[in-house]
């Protein structure tokens, strides 16, 4: 019997869509770290992108899906330079001058960023809930991001700092380009071209590529293939897909669980055993994603109608 995706509920297959986005983003991390050891910034995310859309290309000639109309071309060019190309090498770069742990508390503020410009420009809604959530988030974050730092003089510089701040400004402006051009575009589409923009916006990181290519490790060269692959490829098209179904600030909160599964990624691949007050992070982050994605029930036992801008689509 064929198996036909159309037949899960919506719901399903969003939460299935945020749940592989935010697994492939939190192994992101550790593969940055490992490929950066042998690829300059810049061409670590041309590599990483050469590959994704190389994926996305091949998946849009079996999907039959051709250029997106006129109308989603803003939200892909500025998701595009700002999000595939700005946030990519900002964060390459920072995660060479500061500890993961402070990388990642840094690119956490970005889903905050992301609900208020979501309010401000696309008119969502800050529920109480949401706000509550990503606070307890943000501080689960904050207390994963100082027990994960290194202490060691010098392994935080003011310059890496800056790099993950800007990575963080061009994730929240990159997801706000993207949410109205998905009325217009299908999110493989959106992702597809999206990808291919920010690729030759890294152009310029070509010559610096194919100089470092030859040297690096195989081991470095497959990290990079699969944040091509993975993180970006199929992530992104899983995110998007999620984008169009629910508001970006909540989904946004969704990313706050990434610090909590590096912490288990590291656990279970690399062996370091978290210290109490890692895990005590972990959990926070994770029970602010629960918050900040809880629906109150009516008084008939069904989930409370949400606003018309809320409600999942088919």
């Amino acid at each position: 019997m064929t198996f036909r995706p159309s037949l899960l509920p919506p719901g399903v297959l969003t939460v299935g869509a945020v749940s592989f986005t935010v697994l492939s983003w939190a192994s992101a991390f550790v593969s940055i770290r490992s490929a950066g050891a042998a690829f300059s910034p810049g061409a670590l995310a041309l590599g990483r992108l050469l590959a994704a859309s190389l994926v996305l290309a091949v998946l849009l000639l079996v999907r039959r899906q051709g250029l997106p109309p006129r109308e989603a071309w803003r939200g892909i060019l500025v998701s595009g330079v700002v999000w595939f190309c700005g946030y990519t090498v900002a964060l390459n770069w920072g995660e060479r001058l500061v500890d993961a742990g402070t990388a990642s508390l840094l690119v956490n503020t970005g889903p905050i960023l992301m609900a208020l410009l979501a309010a401000r420009l696309l008119g969502e809604a800050l529920p109480p809930r949401l706000l509550a959530g990503m606070a307890v988030s943000f501080t689960g974050a904050v207390v994963v991001g100082l027990s994960m730092s290194s202490g060691d003089s010098g392994s935080t510089s003011v310059l890496g700092v800056v790099l993950c701040l800007l990575a963080a400004v061009a994730y929240a402006s990159g997801v706000i380009a993207q949410k109205p051009a998905l009325s217009h575009g299908s999110p493989l589409q959106i992702t597809a071209y999206s990808c291919l923009v920010g690729t030759v916006a890294c152009l310029p990181f070509a010559g610096q590529l194919f100089e470092e290519l030859p040297a690096a490790p195989l081991s470095a060269t497959l990290n990079m293939v699969y944040l091509g692959v993975v993180p970006t490829a199929l992530a992104f098209t899983t995110w998007t897909y999620a984008l169009a179904r629910m508001p970006a600030g909540r989904l946004g909160a969704t990313t706050y669980a990434v610090p909590a599964i590096v912490v288990l990624l590291s656990w279970a691949l690399l062996g370091e055993v978290p210290a109490w007050l890692t895990l005590l992070g972990g959990v926070l982050c994770l029970a602010g994603v629960a918050v900040s994605r809880y629906a109150p029930r009516s008084p008939r036992g069904g989930p409370t109608a949400a606003p018309s801008h809320e409600r999942l689509t088919s």
